[in-house]
């Protein structure tokens, strides 16, 4: 990579560092071409040479934001080899490698994270109104529920890939809820309530009994 690629692609980098944080303080309504460009310091032919326009800032941000998410689920799911589980009926109980306890606290985890999750509500509320944003959210949930439906084949084999799916689909919509609880945007849930909702997520990322 020349150097100028290299100081280019920095410097997208950190534009989109700052949409990000102006996304959080303010809300996407506020995210305009002009602010993000102030809290730059630079022009806002400069910003444009980067992002010729607000669509394509927001599908760049959008983009990087579900791609470090989906990078963290993705990391969960041991279909690749020399990541400790057996690919394709490998020996050693392979499917059952995947421990579907620690990887459930690993996705949970993001719900400690309050930005994270006032981050995604910004994107969800963008998604609303922003057919390109719904796009990119559509296609981040559908990759979400793939990478959950291998996880919960690889630990039960038996399970057909529709029901796998199903499970896979239940458990984002369960976990997406639940972060504007856990998170405390909308409250806080009961250690009960706490621990009905972990046994659920984890009753369906490992299948049916076999």
């Amino acid at each position: 990579m020349s150097p100028a690629t290299s100081k280019g692609n920095q410097r997208r980098t950190a534009l989109l560092d700052t949409a990000r944080r102006l996304l959080l303080a303010s809300g996407g309504a506020e995210l305009t071409m002009r602010a993000v460009a102030d809290a730059a310091g630079i022009r806002l032919g400069h910003l444009q040479y980067y992002f010729p326009s607000r669509s394509d800032l927001l599908a760049a941000l959008l983009e990087r934001i579900l791609a470090d998410s989906l990078e963290r689920i993705a990391a969960l799911t041991p279909t690749t080899e020399g990541d400790g589980g057996a690919k394709d009926g490998g020996t050693d109980g392979g499917c059952c490698e995947a421990d579907a306890g620690p990887a459930l606290e690993s996705i949970l985890a993001d719900h400690d994270d309050p930005d994270l999750v006032r981050l995604f509500t910004e994107v969800w509320a963008m998604a609303a109104h922003d057919a390109q944003a719904a796009e990119a959210v559509t296609a981040f949930y559908a990759a979400y529920a793939e990478q959950l439906t291998a996880f919960i084949r690889e630990r039960a084999p038996q399970t057909g890939p529709q029901e796998a799916r199903s499970r896979a689909e239940v458990f984002v919509m369960l976990m997406e809820g639940a972060s504007l609880f856990r998170s405390g945007v909308a409250g806080r849930p009961t250690a009960p309530t706490e621990a009905l909702l972990r046994q659920m997520l984890l009753d369906l990322m490992e299948g049916p009994a076999a």
